[in-house]
């Protein structure tokens, strides 16, 4: 690692495509949203990247996400690439509708653990939320990742009121039976939810209290962005939930977390409309300018500013 770089490692959240064939409510606005498929970074400038961000920053984890990941056909050869680097955590969060055909490739391929969106458990509601999916797909997609080993596998659910608020103890005990981790998000007001999220917003203290009157809860460590806990239902049957808080207790001053998005900007926080393209500086005669602008991205870290996104999540990187 460069000594002039060596206070914290980063993690990269790498967005191969900003397709995706769902239309989650707090992730595509309805009008729909544009996005120019022939300009993606190929994998040879994604692996250039992530080559860069070890020798200088100490990189420690990559998730590749999208919009939907699995619907790039070369994700397989993407993860195998990041294998061979040394990425110490490779991971990957899809939205769980084609993964029941790709999970043994995805492990095969050097992918440790995977995230899957799941925003409720009852169909109709899930189809509402998400535009057009089928829950049975997205259940089948779990199966066949536990089968494959993708472990630990976390379900993220983002929390709406008047959607799915009410359904967040049916989703944790959901996760007890079957040996999942289950992290609750509040939603931001980017993209999509902007205009709606006084309306949608439930805080995870709020989450937490639903969950704590029949569970028991204990602190545990946490991962990432994620406040953890140990939780026991009354059946015995334990295991983690973790909140995601960017609204109610935000990470700021702690996050080293970078994006990538597909068509090759570099952001440094999901909070400011700052961009830095980054496809020019992908040679090593340019990797000093790299440097410059990746330190800069870092800085850039929301602290008691108001959220400006405007982009759709689907495009940034999910």
């Amino acid at each position: 690692m460069n000594a002039s770089c060596g206070q914290r490692s980063v993690s990269l959240r790498l967005s191969v495509t900003g397709r995706c064939p769902l239309r989650c409510q707090y992730c595509v606005p309805a009008s729909g949203y544009r996005f120019e498929g022939e300009n993606s970074l190929s994998l040879s400038e994604m692996t250039a990247f992530v080559e860069f961000l070890q020798e200088t920053y100490g990189l420690r984890k990559v998730r590749i996400t999208g919009g939907e990941p699995l619907i790039r056909p070369d994700i397989e050869q993407l993860a195998a690439c990041l294998s061979a680097l040394g990425v110490p955590d490779v991971a990957l969060t899809t939205n769980g509708q084609q993964l029941a055909s790709r999970a043994v490739t995805l492990r095969q391929a050097g992918v440790r653990r995977i995230n899957v969106s799941l925003d409720s458990l009852d169909p109709a509601v899930f189809r509402r939320l998400t535009g057009h999916g089928v829950l049975e797909k997205t259940l089948a997609g779990l199966a066949a990742a536990r089968d494959a080993g993708l472990l630990p596998i976390r379900l993220n659910t983002v929390v709406m009121r008047g959607e799915n608020e009410t359904e967040v103890e049916h989703l944790l005990d959901f996760a007890l039976r079957n040996g999942f981790e289950i992290r609750f998000l509040e939603v931001m007001p980017i993209g999509a939810m902007r205009e709606s999220f006084e309306k949608h917003f439930v805080s995870s203290a709020e989450t937490m209290r639903r969950i704590a009157a029949h569970h028991e809860l204990h602190p545990a460590s946490p991962t990432g962005t994620a406040r953890n806990f140990a939780v026991k239902d009354r059946d015995g049957r334990a295991g983690i939930v973790g909140f995601i808080s960017p609204i109610s207790e935000p990470f700021c001053a702690t996050c080293r977390r970078l994006r990538l998005t597909a068509s090759g900007d570099l952001i440094g926080c999901l909070g400011k409309d700052s961009r830095f393209p980054v496809r020019p500086f992908l040679r090593r005669d340019r990797f000093q300018e790299l440097q410059e602008i990746v330190d800069t991205a870092l800085s850039t870290k929301r602290r008691h500013e108001e959220f400006r996104g405007e982009a759709s999540m689907a495009v940034i990187g999910g």
